[in-house]
């Protein structure tokens, strides 16, 4: 247990994607305890091969390993199992608004268009469509948190880094695509970035503020 609460911890600062600096004190606050207790947790994570660690000055430098991740992977299976089976098709409705254009950006790097090819098996246009949930919907939004998502891993192009996300397929107005949520977002929650194999703005012949159907798909209906 002890493990799973602080790899959870750790994933949540970053130490999937890169690695993380921090010092026992700082720790302590995100697994509610004592500095001391904190030191003996990150060194028994590291002895058990879930993290490697390397001590710096004002703290260590930390990553999850191979088998960190797998054992929080294994935990994420297991709440599917007891949550997600239960969850019909999610249906969300909001207002097609502008973003501010960063979805081409990112949506065109090779790192992240390789695993969406992968992972939803489509070539998605470059850019996304920005949808402001309506409030009913809104507030139903974090239901989509209990389906099964499917990971997009950060990588580095070799001049910057890039975060990881995760993706949940949908259908809009009956056209598959995807909701996309970056795993570091300056977006509020009620606002969702949409990509398809089609740029949705032209296919739906849809505007600001036309309104959209999203269902975001069951989990047994995912791949």
């Amino acid at each position: 247990m002890y493990a799973i609460k602080s790899l959870k911890k750790l994933a949540l600062l970053g130490a999937m994607e890169k690695t993380v600096k921090l010092s026992s004190s700082e720790f302590m606050h995100h697994i509610s305890t004592s500095s001391k207790t904190a030191a003996r947790v990150l060194k028994q994570l590291e002895e058990d091969g879930y993290i490697s660690r390397k001590l710096v000055a004002g703290g260590q430098i930390v990553s999850l390993t191979e088998a960190g991740v797998t054992l929080l992977k294994n935990e994420y299976a297991d709440y599917q199992q007891i949550f997600c089976k239960e969850h019909p098709d999610l249906e969300l409705y909001g207002h097609v608004i502008t973003g501010l254009g960063e979805g081409q950006y990112y949506i065109a790097k090779e790192g992240y268009m390789s695993q969406f090819r992968d992972k939803l098996d489509f070539k998605p246009y470059p850019g996304t469509l920005n949808v402001r949930l309506m409030e009913q919907s809104a507030q139903m939004r974090d239901n989509m948190d209990l389906m099964q998502a499917l990971f997009i891993h950060g990588f580095n192009d070799g001049e910057r880094t890039f975060g990881g996300g995760r993706c949940y397929p949908v259908e809009v107005d009956g056209i598959n695509g995807a909701v996309i949520i970056p795993d570091r977002t300056h977006y509020p929650a009620d606002l969702l970035e949409i990509i398809a194999p089609v740029k949705l703005r032209e296919a739906l012949r849809i505007s600001d503020g036309d309104e959209v159907k999203i269902v975001v798909k069951n989990p047994r209906n995912c791949r």
